[in-house]
Formats: structure tokens, C-alpha cells, sequence
């Protein structure tokens, strides 16, 4: 097991890690010719080309803790910077305590210093605003995206919603109660965005969200 010195060897095996486990489940790798891009690999996943940033995770207690940030030297030292949409589609961790592999899409862990996945219920009951590491363990989020032609498709979603066309050209989408929980931040913004969202408990529909329409606003907004 390595030390905590080292990151850059770190984020070597982290990234061959990732790497070698998408490969394994039948997914294209392909590694940028140019340096100094802020995705390390590109990732082939139901019909999409995916820039993925790989992060070493450990493992503290009950929890896979991400760093998300990453360092550059100017002329007044280190600059530390947050990854954005306009750089990567997703976070790819690699935590060696456990052997595996995650995929975190950037409308997740975008614009955040880092990220916790948990491994186990909170000790407190809580269950809103987490995120577990089961919902985005490479494996699992590889076999839904390929069935969903691509994370494009329901980018942030994933992995446990699923979309179709709605009304307003935006995918409508279907989650579980507990997800939706877990992301209802996520949620009222593509519902805020056109799309309607179904929330379903038990198996059924349970209640369903649509954005406001001001009716005082211009007709082409």
C-alpha cells in the first residue's frame, strides 16, 4: 500500500488503476497526446467520448474521501483550482484500501474541493445530501450508461434515474424516492430547466415536478 507522501506516483497508479478496470469491463481508453489538459483520460461509454479526470481516494472509517482540487506553480506559488463542465464530464477515483474504481460525473463533484462517498448509512440517520459509493462504482455506472446510449444523455442522474423526451425538449426524468432524496438539489434544477421529473416510491409513481413558468415573462424566454 503506498504511503501518503508521494502524489504524483499516486495519481500515476490511481490513473492506470481506473484505467485497467474500464478496460477489463470492455470500455475504450484513450490517453491525450498533449500535456497540461485537465482530463487525464477519455473514456469510450454507450457511444460517447467522456474526458475523465483520475483522483486517488482513500478511505477514512466508513467513508472514500476524494481530493478534487488540483495544484499549479505561478510566480507567487501554488494556485489550487476545482474542476468545472468545461474541462471534464466526470471524476474517476481509484481508492486502493478497497480495490475499486468510481465514476463521478462532474455535474456531481464540479466546483467542490472534494468529495465523500459512503460506504455505510450515516451513524445519524441521515440519509439526504449523501452520496453513497455504491451508486458510482465504475462497474455499475458503465452497464446503465451503456443501456442509456451514453452519461450524456442523463448527465448528474446517474446512476440509478433514467430519462425519456418530454413535452418541453428536455429528457424527462424517472428516479427512486432515495435518490431523488439524496439529489434533490439536482432534480429541482432540471425540473427549473424544462424537464419533468417523476419521483417514484415503492415502485410506483409518487409525485412528479415541473419547473415555474413566470406568467408576467416574455413570451420567448
Amino acid at each position: 500500500m503506498l504511503s501518503d507522501g508521494d502524489p504524483n506516483r499516486k495519481g500515476n497508479v490511481a490513473e492506470w488503476a481506473f484505467a485497467y478496470q474500464a478496460a477489463k469491463l470492455g470500455l475504450s481508453v484513450l490517453k491525450p497526446l498533449t500535456e497540461h489538459e485537465r482530463y487525464d483520460l477519455v473514456l469510450g461509454i454507450g457511444g460517447n467520448l467522456l474526458r475523465v479526470q483520475c483522483k486517488w481516494a482513500k478511505k477514512v472509517g466508513d467513508v472514500v474521501s476524494i481530493n478534487l482540487s488540483s495544484s499549479r506553480r505561478n510566480r507567487d506559488g501554488f494556485v489550487r483550482t476545482r474542476y468545472s463542465a468545461d474541462e471534464v464530464d466526470a471524476i474517476g477515483a481509484y481508492c486502493e484500501e478497497i480495490d475499486a474504481c468510481y465514476l463521478i460525473p462532474i455535474e456531481v463533484a464540479g466546483d467542490q474541493w472534494g468529495l465523500h462517498l459512503r460506504l455505510a448509512p450515516a451513524r445519524n440517520g441521515q440519509r439526504a445530501a449523501l452520496h453513497f459509493a455504491d451508486q458510482y462504482l465504475l462497474g455499475a455506472v458503465a452497464q446503465l450508461e451503456e443501456r442509456r446510449h451514453g452519461m450524456a444523455e442523463v448527465r448528474g442522474s446517474s446512476p440509478l434515474s433514467s430519462t425519456s423526451e418530454s413535452g418541453a425538449g428536455e429528457p424527462a426524468v424517472d428516479v427512486g424516492a432515495h435518490q431523488f432524496r439524496n439529489h434533490f438539489g439536482y432534480y429541482m434544477e432540471r425540473a427549473a430547466a424544462g424537464a419533468e421529473v417523476t419521483v417514484s416510491r415503492r415502485g410506483r409513481p409518487y409525485v412528479r415536478m415541473r419547473g415555474f413558468k413566470d406568467p408576467t415573462a416574455p413570451a420567448d424566454e
